[in-house]
């Protein structure tokens, strides 16, 4: 029999999965009886827990907001970690403002124990930090609201603009979010088009739930998905090259962000690999440092034939006495 302590976690974590639950649903999934469900949704709403419910026989519960934030008991390694990231997010500006992860840092610095305090200024004197200000910022409400819809399991209403500009609105099924290390990309399938798709988070203009819950069965890899989608945008130009490599080795070559693969045999791979121009394809083919052939345009194959020649003439003379 599990702790009390436990079950209310996982009761949270239920309430969470989905909009609402009837008594005997939770009570099913958490293998305990209705009482004991009813029992422990009035310890949560003690706990300040917004749990809202509906009366009769097919009413049910669902999480809302809560008049406050629970209370919450981080071990030292996950003080730790909670930390970092905090400290991360604050320099970084990846919430799309440093301010409140600043804040939350600096409330949370201060109950810090004395032993984690200190582990973390030995890492904030080891760390430096580059900011990089060509990157999309995302306003920390609009991450949190794709965040929710993504926890949510309902469909929403998502208001976005594309890269020329165009705002559009569409109903979607939310799915994941994914960080690049550069860009948040939100993952949901469109269900006009009844296909999945991935919107660059920066590029929301807002996201509403509308009550309509919704059970993904087909969901894809979601970090793939949206590795094809970089790699498959729009450039002015397209080399193909054959590598005679397996799968996983040119995977590993070329990031899938970077080309599109496709297997051309036990021992070799096709790659599509899009650029600016013709000599700029060239010269990142020579920087993989491995046998290839280009398929296709002549002009990049061309483009690489020069360079090579180039580079294997500066090598000869640079040898000569």
């Amino acid at each position: 029999m599990i702790s009390t302590s436990a079950r209310l976690l996982r009761l949270v974590s239920l309430l969470s999965a989905r909009p609402s639950w009837t008594c005997g649903e939770l009570a099913e999934r958490m293998e305990v009886t209705a009482r004991t469900v009813r029992r422990d949704i009035v310890r949560l709403r003690e706990l300040g827990y917004g749990i809202e419910s509906d009366p009769g026989p097919w009413g049910g519960y669902r999480l809302g907001g809560g008049t406050r934030i629970p209370p919450l008991v981080l071990d030292d390694e996950e003080a730790l970690a909670v930390a970092v990231g905090l400290r991360e997010a604050a320099l970084s500006g990846v919430m799309g403002s440093d301010q409140a992860a600043l804040s939350a840092l600096l409330k949370l610095r201060q109950v810090l124990p004395p032993p984690i305090a200190d582990r973390l200024g030995d890492m904030d004197a080891a760390f430096v930090h580059t900011p990089r200000p060509d990157e999309p910022q995302i306003a920390p409400g609009t991450l949190l609201d794709l965040a929710t819809a993504c926890r949510r399991g309902e469909r929403a209403r998502l208001s976005y603009r594309d890269r020329e500009g165009r705002a559009t609105v569409r109903d979607v099924d939310p799915y994941r979010l994914v960080h690049t290390g550069r860009r948040w990309y939100f993952v949901a399938r469109d269900v006009k088009r009844g296909e999945w798709r991935t919107f660059r988070a920066d590029r929301v203009g807002h996201i509403r739930p509308t009550g309509q819950a919704v059970e993904l069965v087909d969901s894809p890899d979601p970090a793939l998905l949206v590795s094809r989608s970089i790699a498959s945008g729009s450039y002015p130009l397209y080399v193909t090259i054959r590598l005679p490599l397996p799968m996983n080795q040119a995977l590993r070559l070329i990031p899938a962000t970077v080309g599109s693969h496709r297997q051309d045999g036990p021992d070799a791979t096709i790659v599509d690999i899009g650029g600016p121009h013709a000599d700029g394809l060239a010269k990142y083919l020579l920087t993989l440092g491995t046998p290839l052939r280009v398929l296709a345009p002549d002009d990049v194959r061309e483009a690489l034939v020069r360079r090579a020649r180039e580079l294997f003439e500066d090598n000869v003379s640079s040898e000569l006495p």
